[in-house]
């Protein structure tokens, strides 16, 4: 199963991003085998609007079927939802350790956006 967890960095190692849309790093994690890809969001951190809209789209483009992140707003909530991709909001600690917390099933499925646009 594929999941993406927002990053500031470029390893397993690296803390999660408490943004989504405005996200440094998006990371790709194939939770059967822990192989990952790290992908850039570097054209959403500085967009006027927008970004959560786009980081979603991007995310169901790269075939997540899950999103471990800080924080999400409405559109990009709206978006992920549009693209049937569960959201697990709240994150804390490094890509790695969110990882095994979604395998463990310790995360919270949040069912609504956790803070108003534009946030961060």
């Amino acid at each position: 199963m594929k999941i993406l967890v927002t990053s500031l960095g470029s390893d397993l190692d690296a803390m999660v991003d408490p943004r989504f849309g405005r996200a440094q790093r998006f990371i790709l994690v194939e939770t059967d085998t822990e192989e990952f890809s790290v992908h850039d969001n570097t054209q959403n951190v500085g967009a006027a609007q927008g970004a959560g809209i786009q980081a979603g789209q991007t995310v169901a483009q790269l075939g997540a079927v899950a999103v471990v992140t800080g924080n999400v707003g409405p559109k990009a909530f709206a978006t992920l939802q549009a693209g049937n991709i569960e959201v697990y909001t709240g994150a804390n600690g490094t890509v790695r350790e969110m990882v095994e917390q979604f395998k463990a099933g310790n995360l919270q499925r949040t069912d609504k956006p956790n803070v108003k646009g534009h946030w961060g």
